[in-house]
């Protein structure tokens, strides 16, 4: 055939012509190659831009990070990974197992299981997240851990978090089932889990009911503070273990505690090539435990307090009851057998910090301040927060005595030998209405008030030695010995014009005594017409009337001072720029709340009357618990022990937030204990304008 080719001019011309094109083919496909540019390139973009590649992972994005990979290209895993993630993994792990893979793959590992439990929503592979993400966190050798400022530490603490979190959650993930058990793994393994019962116990309570919380938004709070760390956050619920200590009737059922679940493994690089991988897994509850030591190093725990915060909050009936509260007598007493609520067990040492509502108004409105206080660390281990629940519409003086009563029972039951003295430092900040009865904790009446309303002593009037009894209570008390700080917040000292308006006489109108309180009135006005100081047609005894300009209940209150030995403070907000003189606060004016004789005054401006959830008045109590309870510790020896650091303190590394994935951070914008705000002012002039 060459031969014949060869001899052939036809065929030897169409050879060459052949071969030509070849290499005008080859020529125009260089030159097309060199016009397009080089394979390699780069080209500016917004920074930030660059920041989101770099951070991305499968915690965050539908691809996992760079890190790993990385991983897959060096092994030529890519595109099976793609095709095929179980069976990239599986060759992932066997060169873990064959000793050829390092911390680079146990990262890997645990991100690309994390993601195709993701994709999949497969338990074990959620497990595997967890294992290898704890076993690339601390290895037995401390020369081999990973540096901190390394950024797969913080992805492969989420990693080990939310992989802990899934692998436990119940069938529909609203909650946690924290158990013993065996689990099955991928790669043919199994993980062994040890649980500690006895974790669970705290307080004499059982925590159950397990709730993740960084998966839930939160709203309505000002700020969400976490503090990152290792493990699995949740908000665990509370039963009594038994009736026996006081204490439990004043944590409401709603009430949420922060906790973490961890999942710890011994020689955690040894066992991941192991067909068994044995784990033992408890729970911490924050209020006692921050870190923890593993693998020789101080770790902090991961804890979601505001998330807890708020879930507790949404589910609770407060909300409702501020509703109504105004109108009917005695409605807090008939729906629970405590007026006193409290965020956390009664422990001993820590400083009582009582909230008073104001009208029309619950418990629920101090979440702003209660978030941020609780996680202050120079005020956590000091204090212990607690919130007096009262029917806005009674009379005044009737709360007042209600207030009274709750905090010395309260003393009395958690206390009654006197041997905490952290409880006899007590402070209350009350809130409009709330800061008159505030005021009524700290003050000897005498006289006073009953001198308001009759002009012939109690001991002379026609009345059943019941009715004069709670007279007696009402209108004439000592003050609280326990009681040492007071703080008003936008509180109508000399009444508000509000109270006095068409639509407050209107609605005062529907507000219903409590029975014992009415009973009391019907009796001291049949009995009695001669002897009483107002109008006995129309007895005029709810909260809207004593709040009027003018009334004799606040002209009497005002003129009273505090008890010898008590310290108070005012924050005082007004709509308007400073100075505040002429203004109010849409509800009271700074006239009405103004006090000459109060250790401080801090007018907010552009604040409206629900100030006790301005930030700058937020920061303003910070100030005066740390300045308390310095106080108290130099005298007592009460208050002193806020939260200790552990030696060496808590591992850096898990410290810092991977980027875009959780959005918070635990940052204490409120540690520098001497810091002082320009919106101080001094008193009042005497030529005010």
């Amino acid at each position: 055939m060459y031969r014949f080719w060869q001899d052939d001019p036809v065929a030897t011309t169409r050879m060459r012509r052949s071969r030509l094109g070849g290499w005008l083919l080859l020529l125009v496909a260089v030159l097309g190659a060199t016009a397009c540019g080089p394979p390699i390139t780069v080209r500016r973009v917004p920074a930030r831009q660059v920041t989101a590649e770099l951070a991305r992972s499968a915690l965050n994005s539908d691809r996992p990070s760079l890190f790993s990979e990385n991983v897959l290209y060096r092994w030529d895993l890519g595109d099976l990974f793609r095709r095929n993630p179980e069976a990239a993994l599986q060759a992932l792990h066997d060169r873990l197992a064959s000793e050829r893979g390092g911390a680079a793959t146990l990262f890997a590992i645990a991100e690309l299981s994390f993601k195709h439990a993701e994709d999949t929503g497969r338990r074990d592979y959620f497990l595997a997240a967890t294992v290898y993400a704890y076993a690339f966190l601390f290895p037995n050798d401390h020369a081999e851990r990973t540096r901190e400022f390394d950024p797969r530490v913080r992805i492969a603490a989420d990693l080990y978090n939310r992989g802990l979190t899934r692998g436990f959650a119940t069938a529909d993930g609203s909650s946690v089932d924290l158990r013993a058990g065996t689990y099955p793994l991928p790669f043919g393994q199994q993980l062994e889990v040890d649980f500690d019962q006895k974790s669970l116990e705290w307080a004499n309570r059982w925590l159950y009911d397990f709730i993740p919380v960084a998966e839930l938004e939160v709203r309505g709070l000002g700020a969400r503070f976490r503090s990152p760390g290792i493990g699995s956050p949740l908000a665990a619920s509370m039963a009594p273990l038994d009736s026996g200590p006081v204490e439990w009737g004043y944590v409401p059922p709603t009430m949420k505690v922060p906790v973490t679940a961890l999942l710890r493994i011994d020689d955690p690089r040894g066992q991941v090539a192991q067909p068994v991988v044995a784990a033992k897994l408890r729970v911490y509850n924050r209020y006692e435990v921050e870190d923890v030591e593993i693998a020789g190093e101080r770790v902090p725990l991961e804890v979601e307090p505001s998330a807890t915060l708020a879930y507790g909050l949404s589910r609770s009936r407060v909300w409702g009851w501020e509703r109504f509260g105004i109108f009917r007598g005695d409605l807090i007493s008939s729906e629970s057998e405590q007026q006193l609520a409290f965020v956390e067990p009664y422990r001993p040492g820590r400083i009582p910090v009582v909230f008073v509502h104001g009208t029309a108004s619950s418990p629920g409105r101090w979440a702003n301040m209660l978030n941020v206080l609780s996680n202050v660390r120079q005020l956590r281990g000091r204090f212990q927060f607690w919130f007096f629940f009262y029917d806005t519409g009674n009379a005044i003086p009737y709360s007042a005595l209600r207030l009274r009563q709750a905090l010395s029972e309260a003393v009395s039951r958690l206390d009654p030998e006197g041997r905490d003295p952290a409880l006899r430092q007590m402070v209350v900040i009350g809130h409009s209405q709330g800061g008159l009865l505030t005021k009524m904790t700290a003050i000897d009446s005498g006289d006073r008030f009953w001198n308001g309303i009759s002009s012939r002593p109690l001991d002379e009037l026609q009345v059943s030695e019941t009715t004069r009894d709670l007279l007696r209570e009402v209108f004439f008390f000592e003050p609280l010995p326990f009681v040492t700080r007071l703080v008003f917040i936008a509180t109508p000292h000399r009444g508000s014009a509000l109270a006095d308006g068409s639509l407050a006489n209107w609605l005062a109108g529907f507000v219903r005594l409590p029975q014992t309180l009415a009973g009391a009135t019907g009796e001291l006005v049949s009995g009695n017409p001669d002897a009483l100081r107002f109008d006995p047609r129309r007895p005029t005894f709810g909260s809207v009337y004593g709040m009027r300009p003018g009334s004799v209940l606040l002209e009497s209150l005002v003129e009273t001072p505090v008890a010898p030995g008590v310290t108070a403070h005012s924050i005082i907000p007004v709509r308007g720029d400073l100075p505040p003189y002429g203004q109010s606060d849409g509800v009271v004016s700074f006239e009405s709340a103004h006090l000459d004789w109060v250790a401080s005054e801090l007018v907010v401006p552009r604040t409206g009357h629900s100030a006790q959830q301005s930030p700058i008045a937020i920061e303003e109590v910070r100030r005066i618990l740390i300045e308390h309870a310095d106080v108290v510790c130099a005298a007592s020896g009460a208050g002193c022990a806020p939260q200790p650091t552990p030696l060496g303190g808590p591992d850096p590394r898990f410290l810092v937030d991977a980027a875009a994935v959780e959005p918070f951070e635990e940052i204490d914008p409120y540690a520098d204990p001497d810091a002082e705000l320009e919106v101080r002012i001094p008193d009042r002039p005497a030529t005010a304008p």
